[in-house]
């Protein structure tokens, strides 16, 4: 099967011709149909991220399983499946007490040798996944049986991107109605946190993005603002949209410390400020220890949104169904698998909202 292969930190992907992966007791093969282009991805085909090379990157997609291991009781062969950026067993301690975003399984499904390469080096595939191959065999904690008519486009972008930023806002943060929301980004992820405010019933919603393409696609995903951080200092453009106070809820949807850093000035005393963008390793933040302590300010990461796959996976795509979560405007190019370096320009260049291997 053709396997995008990242060898070098910053070097183009190379196309491989490779084995499929073989089949364990509790793998499943997954032919792919869809796969989103995320930005942790980039992190780590341009060295950002703690993951070692050559890896094959992806892991926001959806496909057909094809075969299963001995002992895979979750998926069934001719299901359609949307793999997931986060494990989730369903056993574990974390998992039933609803914090399968940090399901004990995820190290050792994320850390798995999947590929056979050419030089005799094996690969690890991102996330556990390695979707951007023309298959993938995952652990069956990484994939969830799917009954929909979405479109393949549309359905992958759940499997992460989607899912984290609607996740952040509804189950991180937990934006009420009636509520002031600010985003620092609004790429793929940041869009999906915009929509996430507008299904949680927030009033104002502002979007800050230094691309103005990506301030005018905040609009039709319902922000109630734009905010050009290049044009003067955006914590005071929030400020000044929201009486002087800030914004009750502030994300960062980056992974800049700086952003962090700005998301927590930009939110009220007594606000929450929700990070859910991913930092390089060994970044740090620096905030006022006073203000820390006396803006009465909540402070929360959102790994995978909060999300709980399971669960969430099916409910938001009831919301897509429904129209109340508009996947489709978010898809912004589409491209084949042999495009793919071309698809990684754009989403390190912030080209659009999402590119979508089909």
């Amino acid at each position: 099967m053709r396997v995008a292969v990242a060898y070098e930190a910053g070097k183009p992907l190379v196309m491989e011709d490779l084995p499929v992966p073989a089949v364990g007791p509790r793998d499943v093969l997954v032919r792919i149909t869809a796969s989103g282009i995320c930005h942790t991805d980039i992190n780590v085909i341009e060295g950002r991220s703690a993951l070692k090379l050559p890896i094959v990157p992806g892991h926001e997609a959806t496909g057909l399983v094809e075969e299963v291991g001995a002992d895979v009781r979750r998926v069934r062969p001719g299901q359609r499946v949307l793999a997931s950026v986060s494990p989730a067993c369903g056993s574990c301690w974390w998992c039933v007490n609803g914090m399968s975003n940090h399901c004990e399984r995820g190290p050792l499904v994320q850390t798995a040798a999947r590929f056979d390469l050419p030089d005799g080096q094996t690969a690890r595939a991102v996330c556990g996944c390695g979707s951007f191959a023309e298959a993938m065999v995952v652990d069956e904690a990484s994939v969830v049986a799917v009954e929909t008519d979405l479109p393949d486009e549309q359905l992958a972008l759940l499997g992460c991107g989607v899912t984290t930023g609607v996740g952040a806002a509804l189950n991180t943060a937990q934006v009420t109605p009636g509520s002031s929301v600010a985003v620092i980004g609004c790429g793929g992820v940041g869009q999906s946190v915009i929509q996430g405010a507008r299904i949680a019933g927030a009033a104002m919603i502002i979007a800050i993005d230094p691309a103005p393409a990506r301030r005018d696609a905040a609009v039709p995903a319902r922000a109630t603002h734009t905010v050009d951080p290049t044009a003067a200092d955006p914590v005071e453009q929030v400020k000044a949209l929201t009486q002087g106070r800030g914004a009750e809820y502030g994300f960062e949807v980056v992974g800049f410390p700086e952003l962090m850093e700005q998301a927590f000035a930009l939110t009220r005393m007594e606000g929450t400020v929700t990070l859910v963008g991913m930092p390089a390793v060994g970044a740090t933040i620096t905030l006022p220890a006073i203000g820390a302590v006396f803006s009465g300010k909540k402070l929360v990461g959102s790994p995978v949104g909060g999300s709980q796959i399971l669960r969430d996976f099916p409910r938001f795509i009831r919301l897509a169904e429904s129209g109340r979560l508009d996947l489709g405007q978010m898809v912004s190019q589409r491209i084949k698998l042999e495009e793919i370096n071309e698809g990684i320009r754009l989403t390190a260049g912030a080209e659009g909202t999402r590119t979508v291997i089909v």
